[in-house]
């Protein structure tokens, strides 16, 4: 009987770990045994998440092996000493007049003393342990994904130890392309480290994986044998997708209009929402519709899901948005798709510069799977704009656009009101969580 390959999975995000950062390779872990490969997960047995999320452990498939050593992190200790490193080890910079002494000098530190990033300290011991655990086990692939970026190490450092080893680096987000990169007030030596660092992972590793097409085109030119496998949605989660696909067809056919599903028009933003990516032109559009429109100031609501800045939130509650405001705080995994499939219009955000256009936040694809409008913010020509434009499931506007923000929802909210579907006509098959661990199998199979 043929064996099934064995992949070993190096992560440090997994449930009960909350956020988007877990998503990615616990639905790999899922779906890799309906094509003959065996996933084993090494994570930390004493990780500190940013997030938990309790829920998720229920996804995380009965007879998965996962391995656990324990990792020490500088972070509870920061945390006593700054509130800002919570935010910080969420990914989250007050930037600008909002950074306080001690964020500054927390973010010098974390920028330069910890290269790549605070779990550097995991990854001597778990070579250590991994290179005997990969000898006896017979795994066919070893893959590490990050951030953490300190996990590539691990990689780079067992691929050194056993030049044979199959290794992929998978890159939810890129390294020294990512937009805060900018805001660690590296100095010129340590930029000189992490620029090193990652064009050794980039030249070592048998291939490198992106979550998004110019992030792959970036990562080639850099050295990378790269391949882009975006994020997506699990249509077991979704049920609604087959169901949303039947509805359009009906409401196509006959034409039909309906009531409104919701009794305020809806727009949500579900996940974390920092300074950076603040959709400030948004907040004036809809301050606009308010001032101008009675009808749309009764009928709108700003709801929230997650974690946003208290920068941000207090300047939407000294607008006249005040009263259209819902924030939930964060949710439960599931809980967070409820509260977008019972939306409107969803929002998303990406950081406005231009090395950001190949970021494809997780969420877009979940947005996508609940068939509603969706409005993006970003850079001009970006990867989300392509997939929104491919699959017509909303509009992309740049941080300095003013003209047709207004526009497109004041659209959709007289749709809304006069009871036509808002919903969206998107095609989304390939961004399935079953059809992309299809895709990383063949790359398996070929490396």
């Amino acid at each position: 009987m043929k064996r099934s390959k064995k992949v070993l999975i190096v992560t440090y995000y997994w449930p009960p770990a909350g956020g988007p950062g877990v998503q990615r390779w616990l639905k790999f872990a899922k779906y890799l045994p309906e094509f003959d490969w065996k996933p084993i997960i090494y994570t930390p047995e004493n990780p500190s998440y940013p997030l938990v999320d309790e829920t998720l452990t229920k996804e995380v498939p009965e007879n998965l092996k996962i391995i656990k050593t324990n990792i020490w992190e500088p972070y509870q200790l920061a945390e006593k000493f700054s509130k800002s490193n919570k935010k910080f080890k969420g990914g989250q910079f007050d930037v600008g007049k909002n950074q306080s002494f001690m964020s500054k000098l927390s973010i010098f530190i974390r920028g330069n003393f910890f290269i790549p990033d605070a779990r550097k300290f995991w990854v001597r011991p778990s070579i250590q342990f991994l290179k005997q655990y990969l000898k006896e086990n017979n795994i066919d692939v070893l893959v590490t994904t990050g951030p953490p970026h300190s996990l590539h190490l691990i990689g780079l450092g067992l691929k050194k130890e056993l030049p044979n080893l199959k290794w992929i680096a998978d890159f939810r987000d890129p390294w020294t392309e990512i937009s805060y990169y900018k805001h660690l007030k590296l100095t010129s030596g340590s930029d000189r480290k992490h620029r090193q660092l990652e064009k050794s992972v980039f030249e070592n590793a048998d291939l490198t994986l992106a979550t998004s097409y110019k992030d792959a085109e970036n990562f080639k030119k850099n050295g990378a044998n790269a391949f882009c496998i975006t994020n997506g949605f699990d249509e077991s989660e979704n049920s609604r997708v087959g169901e949303l696909e039947s509805e359009r067809i009906r409401k196509l056919e006959g034409n039909e209009t309906m009531k409104p599903s919701n009794s305020k028009f809806t727009l949500s933003y579900v996940g974390v929402l920092e300074q950076l990516r603040n959709p400030e032109n948004l907040w004036k559009a809809l301050e606009n519709l308010c001032k101008t429109n009675s009808d749309f100031a009764n009928d709108l609501e700003l709801k929230f899901v997650g974690r946003v800045d208290d920068k941000i939130l207090n300047e939407i509650e000294s607008s006249v948005l005040k009263n259209n405001i819902k924030n939930l705080g964060y949710l439960s995994h599931n809980d967070s798709v409820n509260e977008m499939q019972n939306s409107d219009l969803l929002l998303i955000t990406n950081f406005p510069n231009e090395s950001s256009k190949g970021i494809i936040p997780g969420k877009l694809f979940e947005y996508l799977a609940t068939g509603k409008q969706i409005i993006s913010f970003g850079p001009k020509d970006a990867d989300v704009e392509t997939i929104l434009n491919k699959t017509k499931a909303g509009k992309h506007f740049d941080y300095q656009s003013n003209l047709g923000i207004r526009e497109f929802i004041s659209s959709l909210y007289e749709d809304w009101k006069s009871g036509k579907s808002i919903q969206n006509e998107a095609n989304i098959n390939e961004f399935s969580r079953k059809e992309l661990t299809k895709k990383l199998v063949e790359l398996l199979d070929e490396i």
